[in-house]
């Protein structure tokens, strides 16, 4: 069974220079200037290039990320450390939609039966100012897990399952769950999202735990399904136990 985790590393590790500058960290050439990024948006915009490399090469091989961009700050380095180290507090606190659990049969479903279950939840993407950078967050759904409200759970798991055509409900699915009592039972998603950022459009960076989010409650109502057997025809005794319009024995 699947499990939360961290998300894979990110195979690239990255760097970034400052544009232009000519012999010393505020010394800038001018006429460089006039061909980067205007840095207009915040103070203190520095234009600086983004480079990669893949980890395995040793020392790195760095390639350019274009186009170039900007940081607003005094000191780029320390404040792209701040946000790295606050980033998982702060995408745990966004309002993430954490979805919904798609339920067969639903409001009512019957002791003992198959009850479909799956997942419906989107990728989601927030821009915040984070230490007067604009900061791009995209939450992608990646797990998700199930408690069925009477002490049973599924997951966490990758599967988000799917909706059934009416005539097949019933039918066992991978997420699906048997109720094996009668009552009211709440239901709650839970949906692990993968993050990554971005800052001021630099490249993606992996944020490093997932982050998770429940959907509010959903009742399900467990009913108990009773089969009887009448003698009568209700063509030659229409009155008979079990016919249109005649209470039946309790």
């Amino acid at each position: 069974m699947d499990s939360p985790s961290a998300i894979p590393d990110d195979p690239n590790l990255y760097k970034f220079e400052y544009l232009c500058l000519d012999g010393g960290k505020n010394n800038y050439d001018v006429a460089c200037l006039a061909g980067a990024p205007e840095c207009d948006e915040g103070e203190s915009g520095r234009p600086v290039r983004w480079f990669s490399s893949l980890r395995v090469f040793d020392p790195p091989m760095w390639s350019p990320i274009r186009p170039d961009r900007c940081v607003y700050t005094e000191d780029p380095a320390d404040v792209l450390g701040q946000i790295a180290a606050q980033i998982q507090t702060k995408f745990e606190q966004l309002p993430v939609v954490a979805g919904t659990s798609g339920i067969q049969p639903n409001p009512h479903t019957l002791k003992g039966a198959e009850t479909n279950f799956y997942a419906e939840a989107a990728e989601q993407t927030f821009t915040v100012d984070m230490l007067g950078q604009s900061v791009a967050i995209v939450a992608k759904p990646v797990q998700f897990q199930w408690d069925y409200g009477d002490g049973a759970s599924l997951g966490p798991t990758t599967l988000m399952g799917g909706p059934l055509p009416e005539d097949r409900w019933g039918e066992k699915t991978r997420t699906s769950h048997v109720y094996t009592e009668t009552g009211d039972f709440q239901v709650v998603l839970t949906t692990y999202f993968q993050g990554t950022y971005s800052v001021n459009n630099g490249p993606d960076l992996p944020i490093p735990e997932q982050g998770q989010f429940s959907s509010p409650p959903q009742t399900v109502s467990v009913w108990r399904s009773i089969t009887r057997n009448y003698a009568d025809d209700c063509i030659d005794n229409p009155q008979g136990q079990g016919c249109p319009g005649v209470p039946s024995v309790p």
